[in-house]
């Protein structure tokens, strides 16, 4: 079961508790589903009986306890918990994480979009500064990707008004240039030096560019072995380890900064932190990615995005070593399946950087 799918299977039990008179509201036209936050467990959580307690007149924790039932007899759902004041987090059954990167790999760069944003028309009045434009730029791709459209005027008031560039970006060059001006949150002044440049762990831009790279490699290698790809045997979080230790993508990026940074002359020495289980880290930024494009798209946030694809780049370069087989070992299912987990990532990754407006090289 994809997110997208989860969504809808909790708006379907949302749907059974009202029409058996066990709650009086009127069915939301779409339910949140994200990765469990801390304290949470599972495979995704939502705060749908948050979102309805007020209307139904109840606390939250009663609404999860008269939803809990619903969802727990939904097909594809293995169990449901209630945490913190009534968050309802779903371990999935089998075959969640194969049909995660299925969805990845079919709907390629449209992957994540959705109709969040349907009908609205996002008016962003900017001043005449190349920040704000390379920001209003890119917010007319992400909005749209939310089905929304985004309108950019140079008129007053402003309501889109980062902090400026302290000096042209233009010689870092088109791509560094962007992403030296997307990366930073819109408060944040950004850093306009030779750094965006240099191909070191410590750059986050060479990390998600040398990532998809890295990708577009495996696939090559793996075709010169004669290994495809095939998701159906893709396992996640519930299928390799305890549910409750599923790591955010932001987790894997915390981690690795918090790393002593190196000169990486080597970029096949990248390797982002792992757990024992670098797939749980990867498929976890999959799932992550509609949520990241959502929030993108109705706060004004092409950080937001470009945040997630770093997180994403460091746990594909914690996962990269595993894809192909070593020495004398032949393909197995296993490894297909992780080939089809890389390739997907390598699409959010292509995806991602294409609505900031940056190139994402095969070769790097």
């Amino acid at each position: 079961m994809t997110p997208v799918e989860l969504s809808r299977t909790v708006l379907s039990a949302v749907r059974r508790a009202v029409d058996g008179g066990e709650l009086s509201v009127a069915v939301p036209a779409r339910a949140v589903v994200t990765l469990p936050g801390p304290g949470g467990c599972g495979d995704y959580a939502t705060n749908i009986a948050l979102q309805l307690a007020r209307p139904a007149g109840l606390p939250p924790r009663e609404v999860a306890e008269i939803l809990r039932p619903h969802l727990s007899g939904a097909a594809g759902v293995a169990d449901v918990a209630i945490t913190g004041p009534g968050f309802l987090n779903i371990r999935l059954g089998g075959g969640a994480s194969a049909a995660l990167v299925r969805e990845v790999l079919t709907r390629g760069p449209r992957y994540g979009h959705s109709d969040t944003l349907a009908g609205q028309v996002v008016e962003l009045r900017v001043p005449y500064d190349a920040r704000a434009e390379v920001i209003a730029d890119a917010l007319v791709r992400i909005v749209a990707t939310q089905g929304g459209r985004a309108e950019v005027r140079h008129a007053e008031p402003v309501n889109l008004r980062p902090v400026p560039a302290p000096e042209d970006p233009a010689p870092l060059g088109p791509d560094a240039a962007r992403w030296a001006l997307l990366h930073p949150a819109p408060h944040d002044r950004p850093r306009i030096t030779a750094d965006h440049l240099v191909q070191r762990e410590s750059n986050p831009l060479f990390r998600v560019r040398y990532a998809h790279a890295r990708t577009r490699a495996l696939s090559r290698n793996a075709a010169a072995l004669g290994q495809d790809s095939d998701p159906s045997d893709v396992r996640g979080p519930s299928d390799v380890r305890d549910p409750s230790d599923v790591r955010r993508p932001s987790d894997t990026l915390s981690a690795s900064a918090t790393r002593r940074p190196s000169d990486v002359r080597d970029p096949s020495n990248l390797h982002g932190p792992s757990d024992g289980h670098p797939e749980g880290d990867l498929l976890a930024a999959l799932a992550e990615y509609p949520h990241a494009l959502r929030l993108a798209a109705t706060h004004r946030a092409p950080d937001r995005l470009a945040r997630h694809l770093v997180g994403t780049a460091d746990a594909l370069l914690g996962f990269q070593h595993t894809v192909l087989p070593r020495g004398d070992e032949k393909p197995s299912a296993a490894h297909r399946a992780r080939l089809a987990l890389a390739e997907a990532a390598g699409t959010v990754l292509a995806g991602g950087l294409s609505l900031l407006g940056i190139s994402a090289p095969d070769y790097l």
